[in-house]
């Protein structure tokens, strides 16, 4: 094992992943009492609220923050789309629409201050509804993310059984996705940083899945170039749960080739082994080979080396150091050496899939007009362990009637001149 202190990041002692057996992420809303520190804490937030007013009003106005979106285009069943804009005081942009609560663009400027957009997309709302099923570029997953073994699961006795769409296994959710429906879109001001509050209604029996789900997720963008993502959750039965995001990134540009050059790093000491249809087997074990990411690594060498024994690319579930989280930590830091742009992952999830983009063909092209080729653009899902709901030993993703899922992420994009005075 590599020394932690040769590190960038350093790799903490990872404690027992099933020492917290608990529906973690899930916990019912507080009380409030006289005296008590949630209520100090109110009062205090009122009076700064007070005292900042007048600039809480010039951030309500603001002419960065477009509180209407503009029009996305029409999908094949006539309903027009709109997308929306979030601004920060250095530039940069986040772009999402209410047809799926897809996230089309992130803007920022590299090193020489060229501006580039690095997530990967299509160009409006048809040609998303027509090829992004092969993808799920920008794409809130839900209502499982990743994979469920042989399409099942039992629940309180109860087994349910959907529909496969990957070989035996059920992935994300099943149709319709959530990332194909619209979400009703809130453009607010928080502080002094932008954002906005989507919500979405899943019914009970949705995609096969019981209750009915109530999800808030908030996209903001801070003054410190953070795209964060929070979800919120309640469901009327008892239900597994499991949202990402699915977005690509190429810190290069979109379409600027594949992302063999960029150098990444997984804060991870083990990753749930899997088969080759990328379903865990239930063994959690120590990353070694390719799957060792403790220390910075280039995407393009362990690629080569999952080639090499017919794995194809990077489709791994990693189980992060120190889970649950209670608040965001670091999770995963990916540099690309000619932009010279830096990218975070900070998370409260357990885990995160890398996915290096194995599917991409070249056939399909995005607003840049140029092709997304072989490993054109890679993915980092923070998430539970997929197949959990039929691996008990594993901390669960059972959300109950009472209870509320709340879940963080964090992007954060860091340019040279940040790092030097940092």
């Amino acid at each position: 094992m590599r020394s932690s202190k040769s590190c960038a990041i350093c790799v903490p002692k990872l404690r027992p992943y099933f020492s917290h057996q608990t529906e973690y992420g899930l916990a019912r809303e507080p009380a409030l009492h006289k005296g008590s520190t949630p209520v100090r804490l109110a009062y205090s937030a009122a009076m700064l609220a007070f005292i900042l007013a007048p600039a809480a009003q010039a951030i309500m106005v603001s002419p960065k923050v477009f509180t209407n979106g503009v029009s996305f285009g029409k999908t094949a069943e006539g309903r027009t789309a709109h997308v929306y804009t979030l601004t920060n005081k250095n530039g940069m942009k986040v772009r999402f629409t209410d047809y799926g609560g897809l996230i089309t663009e992130v803007d920022t400027p590299d090193r020489t201050g060229k501006r580039a957009n690095v997530v990967l997309g299509f160009r409006n709302v048809g040609e998303y509804q027509a090829r992004n099923g092969l993808y799920g570029f920008g794409s809130p997953i839900g209502r499982y993310a990743n994979r469920i073994g042989n399409a099942r699961f039992t629940l309180d006795g109860k087994t349910y059984t959907f529909t496969p769409n990957d070989g035996a296994n059920l992935l994300h959710g099943g149709s319709p996705g959530y990332n194909t429906r619209f979400w009703k879109v809130s453009m607010r001001p928080l502080g002094i940083n932008h954002g906005a509050v989507l919500t979405l209604v899943s019914p009970d029996g949705d995609q096969g899945f019981p209750g009915t789900l109530r999800i808030q997720m908030r996209y903001t963008l801070t003054e410190h170039n953070e795209l964060r993502i929070d979800y919120r959750a309640t469901t009327t039965k008892p239900t597994v749960l499991n949202l990402t995001n699915h977005s690509y990134f190429n810190l290069a540009g979109e379409g600027n080739g594949d992302v063999g050059g960029h150098v990444i790093q997984i804060r991870a000491n083990s990753v749930a082994e899997t088969d080759s249809g990328a379903l865990p087997t239930g063994r959690i074990v120590e990353v070694a080979g390719p799957l060792d990411l403790r220390s910075p690594h280039v995407m393009r060498d362990g690629i080569a080396a999952l080639n090499a024994i017919g794995r194809g690319g990077y489709d791994n579930p990693y189980v992060l150091a120190n889970a649950p989280r209670k608040k965001p930590e670091l999770a995963v830091r990916v540099t690309e050496p000619t932009s010279g742009w830096m990218m975070e992952v900070y998370t409260t999830e357990p885990g995160v899939q890398f996915f290096s983009g194995n599917q991409l063909t070249g056939v399909d092209k995005g607003p840049s007009g140029r092709p997304y080729i072989h490993y054109g653009g890679f993915a980092l899902e923070t998430q539970h362990l997929p197949d959990s709901p039929n691996h008990p030993d594993w901390p669960t993703t059972v959300l109950r009637p009472g209870q509320v899922f709340r879940s963080t992420t964090i992007y954060k994009f860091i340019t040279p001149v940040d790092r030097l005075h940092n």
